[in-house]
This record gives C-alpha cells, structure tokens and sequence, in this order.
C-alpha cells in the first residue's frame, strides 16, 4: 500500500515543462518592470513593484494534464484502501451483528438434528468441470507431465496457447487420443470441487457430506474425460468398469448398503448411459445382468440435468457462439474475428470442441414432438417482460406449496415461436410458417472447396472451409430450423464430426424399446429411446434451479465477408424486442437455470418416468424439485444461498440439504415431494408423447 502511494506521488510531483517559460525575454538593463500583473492562458507573472524593486518575480504553473496513469494509481489506491477497510470492519464488528457472517451451513445443523452418514455417495461431473491432466504430449510440453491442462489455474492459456489447444484437441477421425498425445482426466474428490480457484463446483456439497460423516471411504467422484463418447470412456479408459467395480465395493464394504448417485448436468446422461452398460452382456456391456441396478443403486439425484440436450450446444457447433460472445461482438465489432488483430479465438474453438464427441450428446433430443415446430412449441406462453419481477410475484403470491404453478395468459400475437430454433431473421422468426419461405425436406447442400485457400490468408482450418459460398447462401434462405431439420443442417456444415459422433449418440423418440436396435450403446444415454432398470425400489430426482432466463433459440445472420473469415455464420446482435420480451441480442429466452432450459430438466421426470410407463417399465419413483433462484444479498453470500444458477446451484442451501437427507437415508416423500415453481406440469401436457 505504501509503495502504490509512494508512485502515485511521484506521479504528481512530476515537473511538466512550458514553452512560456523557456522563450520569456530577459529584462533590459536599468528598465523598471511596470507594476502590473501579467497573465496568459498558460502562466501569470507578478513583477516587483517600484517600491520593493528587490521582490523576486514568482511564478505559477498551469494544471497539468490528467494521464492514464494517474487514474490507475488511484484506482488501485481506492481499491486497496477499501479492501483494508471491509478486513478491519469484518474483524472488528462485534460477531454477533446480524447479517454479518453467512447462516449455519446445512451440513451442522442436520447433524445437531442427527442425521448422519448411512448410504455411500458417487458424485458424477458434467462437462468441461473435470480436471484434466497431461501424461504424454508433444514437445512443446515439457515440463507439463501430470500438471492440470484443464480446470486449475489456466496459466498454459497464456504461456503457450497454440500447444495447449494442440493438446486439448482429439483425433478427428476417431475421437481419441491423437497420436503421441495422452490426456487424462483427474482422479479423486479433487477432480471436480473447484473449477478454477475461488470457483467451486462440488467443493461445498462435499464439505456438507462430511460434516455429517462422510469420507473417502463412503463417497467417491467418478471421474472420467469428458471430452469422449461414453462408450469411448470404456473403450480407451475403462472408466465405465472402474465406476461399477467402486459401487460394488462401496456396497461391500459399507454394509450392504445401497449407493446414492449424484449426477450432475451432462453426467447425468452419463449415468443413463452406465446403468443401460453395467446390465448389458459382454462385450459391448458391463454383464452385470438385470438387477444390477435394483441391487446397488437407492436414488439417482440429477442435479441441473441436460436429459434432452441443451440449445447452446447448438450454437456452439454452428458458429462457437453463446448469447456472451454475441454481446462481445455486439460491444466490440471485430474483437473476436481475424481482421482486427488476427486472434481468431472462435476459429480455434471451433476446431478444438468439434473434436470432443460429448458436445454432441447435449444436442437437443425428442425433435419436434418434445421441442416444437415452425408454429408450436411447449413455452410459447411463456413471458419475459420484466421476467424477474414477474416470476419472483407470482412466485412469493403462492408460497412455497408443492402443487403450485405459474400460468401466463398471453395473446396468440405474441407467443414466440420456440420451435424455430435457429432463424436467419428476426422476422423470418416471427411470421407464420404460411409466410415464409421453408423446405420441409433435407438440406442438399454443395460442399464444394471455397475458392480461398486457409493458407493464402493464415486463418484456422474448419470444416467450414469445405463448403462454398453457394452452399451457404442456400443455408440461410432455408430462413428456419426446427430440431428436426437441425440435424441436416449439422450434417451438411460439419460432416465429418457428425460422422464420427452420430456412431455414438441418437436424438429421436423411440417407436418400440422392445426392438432389438436399440440394444446399442448408442441409445443409451437418450431417455427417450431407452428403458430405466428393472428396480422398483429405486428413485430418480430431476433437481434444477427456474427463474433464470435460459437460452431458447437464436436468430442468425450471414457473416459479413472479411479477409480471413472462416465462420460464415453468426448470431444477429441486433435482434431485439420481440412482442413478449423474450428476444435480446439475437437469442430467444425462456425459463431454466442459465444453461438448462426447464423442458429439458424437468419433462422426463414430470411425464415419461412418471408412474409405470414404457419407459418405466418397473414404476419406480420419480420426483420434481424446483429451486428458484434468489440473487445474493450481499458479498458475503458468495454466488448465492439460494441460487438457482447452472452451477452455483451446488451451494445452494436447500438442495444440499435434500442430498444430505436422501443419504441419510430419508425417500422422496420424507423430503416433501414434488416442489415445482415453474411451468414444468402444463408444458409437459402439451407434449404428445405415447407412454
């Protein structure tokens, strides 16, 4: 602090030089300055009257000019000096002032009441929250061996991006390593508790689960590469074997007690996935044959489940844009492409992600029946204007009951048209489907080469480049796409990724589970197309955070031309103000947890898992527990008590105390049930779906 102050005064007892100064004449010999004062716009000179002819001339400089410099020292002197402020006032203030220290955690108070540690607990990560580390890389790698590549400190972004994107990448052609390259997800609770440090992911629930009794011997996190297919996690890893070898011991040697999953986003089709592996024969199965599950498993508690895929990742794989890089680009025209400063941040992304088959199984799934056509769709009364006091009225209106719901009634003029989930135009966004110009057919593109080389300019190779500007253009007069032709357009835009990742993942509605087809894996992780275990005792929560505006649907536009662009589409920032308010900077939003949309948290557990159904053959409980988010009061709180947020839902107070009672040994009607705040029930009545 003493420093920083030291600097900034230096700063300003800097001298600054005056041309005034150095060109003012010398006075003539025996001339008697005249008694008066002299002034410019710079300086002003005082001379020594007549009478004290021995008075020296004294003068006045100017102000300087305020530089950059100037500024940031003081900023950095405000922001110290108010840091040392708050750590005084926070040690100082007597303890029992209220507000001033955050409220008991969960995990205490339960166990003053006396709940503690009975079933063993498994934690399953989603994407891109797992650890990953370096075991064999490339030259450029050096000193790097078993140091963290992903999740940690990032440092290597900045040092040496080019190798660590290098390193981050898969093979295109098979989805695994490539050659001279191992990368290796994290082992341990460490995997997955802090993202980055200061943010956690599961560190807070894991500090709950072992105020009540939990240890590594009773609580495991199945750590695996996210970056795979599922069934590649097996085929290279053997990490679908490893999770079902720790059940079982944990099983063993805990008393024969059942185990508690705790999935989190995409992990929770991960877990789908293994229960459908750990039942399967030999050797595409993990031969644990049909009761298994019914012999391992108490409750799978999904939290901010990904069960029917998530919009971003539509974006994602079109143009590796999300509503935030949309505002950057908005704010800043140019930052983020090749002709400003040549970064091509969005080019590498794209190369890189496009190679991590999992983006593929968060692509929407059900098609038009679950997420709408050109004219429909479950969300279409759903309201934005001013969404956060609208919902959070309604909401406090009805209390916390478990039955309560919020129904808007909105004209048919301003019900947004959700189907359509990705529209070239706002208009083409809007109008009937009667008025604008769509083929109902498959997207026949042209994938010629582009007439500009990658090399001619420097620019990141995509598989963009292997379509021509003609094909583009027929792209965006299609106007809209709805989750059915979606999947054309994917294929066209990017047929080598969706080569490869289609061998592994489908995104359909099942006609007949009892067809032999769907005995492969790469049905498995889709809810729709596959059947839960045969364990009637065994429960399934869908736990997900409601009132956070979530992405929907986008509104596209065709890149303007530029020297080395090599993404020819992007979201249109521009597009705001749709009738309901739901359209800002070119995305449409609806009700979720900032990532998730309600649909597809919550509609499996609300209708095809609900009592004994195909898809439930056996009628094993299912539960919706909504948790509506609630900003922090002050810093204190960190990101939320009560935060219904993708993420900072694992601090959240009254889900950890649901996980916590559920391993204690509580059932879902011990912890209340249903509690559901959303729209959840209505949508899902408007889904015509065979059960």
């Amino acid at each position: 602090m003493s420093s920083i102050l030291r600097f900034r005064k230096l700063c300003f007892l800097q001298p600054t030089k005056s041309s005034s100064y150095d060109q003012k004449p010398e006075p003539q010999k025996n001339q008697t300055p005249p008694h008066t004062n002299k002034i410019d716009d710079k300086n002003y000179v005082v001379a020594a009257s007549e009478e004290n002819p021995k008075r020296k001339h004294f003068q006045k400089k100017a102000p300087r000019e305020w530089r950059c410099i100037d500024s940031c020292c003081w900023m950095i002197g405000y922001l110290c000096t108010t840091w040392w402020l708050l750590f005084f006032l926070y040690h100082c203030l007597p303890p029992n002032l209220p507000g001033l220290y955050p409220p008991e955690p969960p995990g205490t108070r339960l166990r003053r009441q006396g709940v503690t540690a009975l079933h063993p607990v498994v934690l399953v990560p989603g994407i891109v929250t797992g650890g990953l580390e370096l075991w064999e890389g490339r030259p450029c790698s050096d000193g790097l061996f078993r140091q963290r590549l992903w999740g940690g400190t990032f440092t290597e972004i900045f040092r040496r991006p080019m190798c660590w994107l290098e390193h981050l990448s898969l093979d295109n052609e098979t989805g695994l390593d490539p050659p001279g390259i191992r990368v290796r997800p994290v082992p341990g609770l460490v995997a997955a508790d802090y993202f980055a440090p200061g943010y956690f992911v599961w560190a807070i629930l894991i500090e709950n689960l072992a105020r009540i009794g939990y240890e590594g011997k009773n609580m495991y996190m199945a750590a695996y590469d996210w970056r795979l297919s599922f069934q590649n996690t097996e085929v290279r890893d053997q990490s679908l074997s490893r999770l079902k070898n720790k059940i079982e011991l944990m099983y063993v040697t805990n008393g024969n007690k059942k185990v508690v999953v705790v999935p989190h986003s995409m992990g929770v089709i991960y877990f789908l996935h293994f229960m459908k592996w750990v039942e399967a024969p030999p050797p595409m199965g993990g031969g644990g044959g049909p009761l298994w599950c019914a012999k391992h498993i108490k409750s799978i508690m999904n939290i901010g489940p990904a069960f029917l895929g998530v919009p971003k990742a539509v974006g994602n794989l079109i143009s590796a844009e999300s509503k935030d890089v949309a505002f950057i680009r908005a704010m800043a025209p140019g930052l983020l492409d090749s002709d400003i400063f040549g970064l091509q941040a969005l080019e590498q992304v794209m190369k890189v992600s496009r190679t991590w088959d999992s983006i593929i199984s968060l692509i929407p799934k059900g098609g038009e029946t679950v997420w709408g056509d050109l004219d429909w769709s479950p969300e279409e009364d759903y309201v934005c204007d001013s969404p956060m006091e609208k919902y959070q009225q309604k909401i406090d209106a009805k209390g916390n009951k478990t039955d309560n719901r919020i129904d808007f009634q909105v004209q048919e003029s301003t019900k947004t048209k959700y189907g359509r989930i990705i529209s070239f135009g706002k208009k083409e966004s809007e109008l009937p489907s009667s008025e604008i110009f769509n083929l109902d057919s498959k997207v026949s593109l042209n994938n010629a080469t582009t007439s500009q080389s990658p090399a001619s300019c420097g620019k990141v190779w995509t598989e963009y480049d292997e379509v021509s500007d003609e094909s583009i253009r027929r792209i965006s007069e299609e106007k809209a796409y709805t989750t059915k032709t979606l999947l054309d357009l994917l294929r066209s835009i990017a047929p080598k990724m969706m080569k490869r990742a289609e061998a592994h993942f489908s995104h359909g509605i099942a006609d007949d589970l009892d067809d032999p087809k769907y005995d492969h894996y790469k049905y498995w992780s889709n809810p729709l197309e596959t059947k839960l275990p045969n364990a009637p005792e065994m429960e399934i929560y869908c736990l997900y955070g409601v009132g956070i505006p979530t992405e929907r649907s986008y509104v596209y536009k065709v890149s303007p031309p530029g020297r080395c662009k090599s993404i020819p589409l992007q979201i249109d920032s521009s597009a705001n103000k749709s009738p309901n308010g739901c359209l800002k900077g070119g995305v449409y939003f609806s009700d979720g947890d900032e990532s998730v949309p309600v649909i597809s948290a919550g509609f499996v557990c609300a209708k095809p898992w609900r009592g004994k159904t195909r898809f439930n053959p056996s009628g094993m409980s299912s539960y919706v527990r909504e948790y509506k988010h609630k900003a922090p009061l002050n810093f204190l709180e960190g990101r939320g008590l009560e935060s219904g947020g993708h993420v900072d839902i694992m601090g959240n107070v009254a889900l950890i105390e649901d996980v916590l009672r559920v391993a204690a040994g509580a059932s879902g009607s011990e912890i209340g049930g249903d509690r559901i705040f959303s729209d959840i029930m209505k949508m899902s009545e408007k889904i015509n779906i065979r059960l």
